[in-house]
C-alpha cells in the first residue's frame, strides 16, 4: 500500500429529521446565500424544512442551478455573493447543485481574471480559500457532500471540466434518506451507477496489497447491489434509502482511494459525452467503464478477476473468458436498473469518437492510473461501446 494523508473534516448529519438541525451549523453573523437548481426541493418540501430551520437568519437565495451547473449561469451566482457581500452559502440539491456551489465559493474569492481558470488550468491554479459551505443533499450518488471536488460545465465551449481543493470542502452536510421518497426512478437509478462505478475507478486498476481498502470498496458495492433495487422497487423503504444513501458518500469521502492507485479515466471520457451530447453524467459513465474493462484488460487482469469473483461469484472459465462474464455481469446490472451501456442507446454519432479523440491530442494528456490511456486509446474504449 502506498504512503498517504488522509483528512476529511466534514461534520455529517444523517439521518430523518436532520434538516431541522443545520441553524446549529450556520453562522448568525454572516449572509447567507441558499443554492438550489430547477425546482425540485419546493415540490418534495425540503425548501419548507430549510426555511423553517433557518428562521431568522440573513438568507437571500440563488436558483435554477442545472444538472451538470452551467458556467454561465454560476458567474451570476458569482455576481450576487460579491455585491451582497455574502459570508456563507448554503447548498440545497443534489451533487450538481453542490458541485456549482463550490465553484462559487471559490470563484468569488479568487483573485485571478478569468475563473473558469480554476477548471481549465486546474495544475497551475491553487484554492486555498473559499466562501464556507454547508450543504442539505437531496439526491444520493456524487458523494460531493464529504469532499472537495466539483465538476462544471460550460455551454459557450462544450467542456466539461473538474477541480478540486480542500477549501470547497463543505464544513457540514446533512443526508436524510426521507428525501428519496420523492426522487423519479431517473435519477435514483442514476445515482447507483455512479456511486458504483466511483468505487470501481478506485478499485478496479492493479494490487497493491491493499486487502483493508480492496474490501471497503468491495463492501460498497455489494452494498449497491443489494440495496439499490430496493430503493427502486420501493421509494418508501427507508432502511434501503440509508443504505443506498450512505454508499454514495462513502463511494467518494476520499477512504476507499488512500493509499492505492486510481483510475477515472472512465469519468474524463465520460464527461465529453455530457458536453458534446448532453448525457446524463451515470450514464455516460456506464457507456465508457465496459469499453475501459475490455480494452484495458490485460493492465487490469489481477483486479478484474478478483472483482468478478468477489461481486460477481465468477469462478470458472479461463482468464480472458471470466473477464468476459465480469464486463457482461456489470453491464447487466447497470441495465438491471434502467440505464442503457452503448452509444447507439443515446444516439451518439460515430463522429463523437474522433472529437473526443482529439480533444485529448489537443490537451496533451493521457489518462488512467498509469497515465498511458492517450487518444489512439480513447478511440478504441469507445469504438468498442458501438
Amino acid at each position: 500500500m502506498y504512503n498517504f494523508k488522509f483528512k476529511n473534516p466534514v461534520k455529517i448529519l444523517f439521518g430523518k429529521g436532520q434538516i431541522a438541525k443545520i441553524a446549529e451549523e450556520l453562522p448568525t453573523d454572516k449572509k447567507i446565500l441558499l443554492t438550489y437548481g430547477g425546482g425540485s426541493i419546493f415540490k418534495n418540501g425540503v425548501y419548507d424544512q430549510v426555511k423553517a430551520a433557518t428562521k431568522g437568519l440573513d438568507i437571500i437565495e440563488f436558483g435554477g442551478i442545472e444538472p451538470n451547473p452551467h458556467y454561465e449561469t454560476l458567474m451570476k451566482a458569482i455576481e450576487l455573493v460579491k455585491a451582497e457581500k455574502v459570508g456563507y452559502l448554503l447548498s440545497v440539491g443534489g451533487g450538481s447543485v453542490l458541485d456549482g456551489t463550490k465553484f462559487i465559493a471559490a470563484s468569488a474569492l479568487y483573485e485571478g481574471n478569468e475563473p473558469w481558470d480554476i477548471c481549465a488550468k486546474r495544475s497551475q491554479v491553487s484554492i486555498t480559500k473559499a466562501v464556507p459551505i454547508g450543504s442539505v443533499i437531496t439526491l444520493p450518488a456524487t458523494g460531493s457532500e464529504m469532499n472537495g471536488n466539483a465538476v462544471i460545465n460550460r455551454v459557450e465551449t462544450q467542456e466539461k471540466l473538474a477541480f478540486d481543493s480542500p477549501a470547497v470542502m463543505p464544513q457540514f452536510s446533512v443526508l436524510d434518506p426521507e428525501v428519496i421518497f420523492s426522487l423519479p426512478e431517473r435519477q435514483v437509478a442514476n445515482g447507483i451507477v455512479d456511486a458504483f462505478i466511483h468505487v470501481v475507478e478506485q478499485y478496479l486498476t492493479f494490487p497493491v496489497n491493499s486487502p483493508l481498502q480492496d474490501r471497503f470498496a468491495e463492501g460498497i458495492l455489494h452494498t449497491l447491489v443489494e440495496e439499490g433495487p430496493k430503493v427502486l422497487a420501493n421509494r418508501n423503504d427507508y432502511e434501503a434509502a440509508a443504505n443506498f444513501m450512505w454508499s454514495a458518500t462513502m463511494a467518494l469521502n476520499g477512504l476507499i482511494g488512500m493509499g492505492v492507485p486510481q483510475d477515472w479515466a472512465t469519468h474524463m471520457i465520460g464527461h465529453e459525452l455530457t458536453a458534446y451530447h448532453g448525457i446524463d453524467h451515470a450514464r455516460t459513465l456506464a457507456i465508457v467503464l465496459p469499453g475501459i474493462m475490455h480494452i484495458r484488460r490485460k493492465d487490469k487482469q489481477d483486479k478484474l478477476l478478483q472483482y468478478g469473483e468477489r461481486i460477481w461469484n465468477i469462478t470458472e472459465g479461463t482468464v480472458d473468458e471470466r473477464i468476459d462474464q465480469t464486463i457482461a455481469k456489470t453491464i447487466a446490472f447497470f441495465e438491471s436498473v434502467g440505464i442503457k451501456t452503448t452509444l447507439p442507446d443515446y444516439e451518439v454519432p460515430a463522429e463523437t469518437i474522433t472529437r473526443i479523440a482529439n480533444r485529448f491530442e489537443q490537451r496533451g494528456f493521457k489518462l488512467g492510473e498509469k497515465a498511458d490511456i492517450g487518444p489512439k486509446e480513447i478511440q478504441l474504449i469507445l469504438e468498442d461501446r458501438i
